[in-house]
């Protein structure tokens, strides 16, 4: 039987209500997910209700701007790193995580490295980068990159089209359509403008990969055209102590389109961690 899921509320150091997620075993190892741009806590739904749930604590959470979380208006609620780090560290401190792995996809990926920045490695057990966005060089990029800008155009019918091609990008084998209504669902809960504020934050992970004591694995679709897979390599090279799984005929979900080869190596990897700690 796998524990149910509740929701709390976390508030962030500058008032910014957090939307958590919480599931699985209450004494097992610890998971925190970490959603990408336009996305939600729900993007792991399938890993809080499989055998992953059974075995580890799971907690996701919607990023400031996404989802149940609260819109700021001001630009520098998202152009701020130090903000994103601090609410990575309220949801660790308020739900009293110890040393969780942390698992973050696309945006999300981003987001991690705001947190090492900030905090360093000190705190949790390991990272797992997936399909990341770690790097603004063009060569990490993919073709597909484009549709999160025009995801944010203001004129509604624009912005819908590209939100829909943007979804449809993310996986080689197209969702079922009940999961891709979901999806459209809770991306369309991000407001335009608040996509726009999101998109001006450059990052460079090298600093903060190249000091990373803690193991690193980087997961990535061979097919993702949102995010190149080389930015899963460069972002091995950096780390010291990491590997990288890539997911031939899989693009940019692989949590999704290889769910059960996914929750296997998150397994395996945060147990390594747990053992070691």
């Amino acid at each position: 039987m796998i524990p149910l899921a509740e929701y709390r509320v976390v508030t962030s150091s500058d008032g910014v209500r957090l939307r958590v997620w919480a599931g699985g075993a209450a004494d097992g190892p610890p998971i925190l997910f970490i959603h990408g741009f336009s996305q939600s806590h729900l993007t792991w739904e399938r890993q809080f209700s499989g055998p992953l749930a059974r075995d580890f604590r799971l907690v996701a959470f919607d990023l400031r701007g996404h989802g149940w979380s609260d819109k700021p208006d001001a630009l520098e609620a998202y152009h701020d790193n130090l903000r994103w780090a601090q609410d990575v560290a309220a949801v660790i401190d308020s739900l009293e995580l110890q040393r969780p792995v942390l698992v973050g996809w696309s945006y999300g990926g981003r987001v991690v490295c705001d947190y090492l920045d900030a905090f360093g490695d000190g705190g949790i057990a390991g990272i797992n980068f997936v399909d990341a966005a770690i790097s603004n060089a063009q060569e990490h990029v993919g073709a597909d990159v484009g549709l999160v800008g025009r995801a944010a155009n203001p004129d509604p019918v624009r912005s819908i089209a590209a939100t829909r091609r943007f979804l449809r990008a993310l996986f080689v084998k197209q969702p079922a359509q009940d999961d891709f209504e979901t999806m459209l669902a809770y991306t369309a809960m991000v407001p335009p403008d608040v996509r726009s504020k999101l998109l001006g934050r450059s990052v460079d992970a090298r600093p903060a990969l190249a000091a990373l004591t803690v193991p690193a694995l980087f997961t990535h679709g061979v097919q993702d055209t949102i995010i190149a897979p080389a930015a899963s390599h460069f972002g091995a090279e950096l780390v010291r102590n990491s590997r990288i799984s890539l997911y031939e005929g899989v693009a940019h979900a692989p949590f999704y389109e290889a769910t059960e080869r996914f929750d296997a190596e998150l397994a395996d990897f945060t147990r390594q961690r747990a053992v070691r700690t």
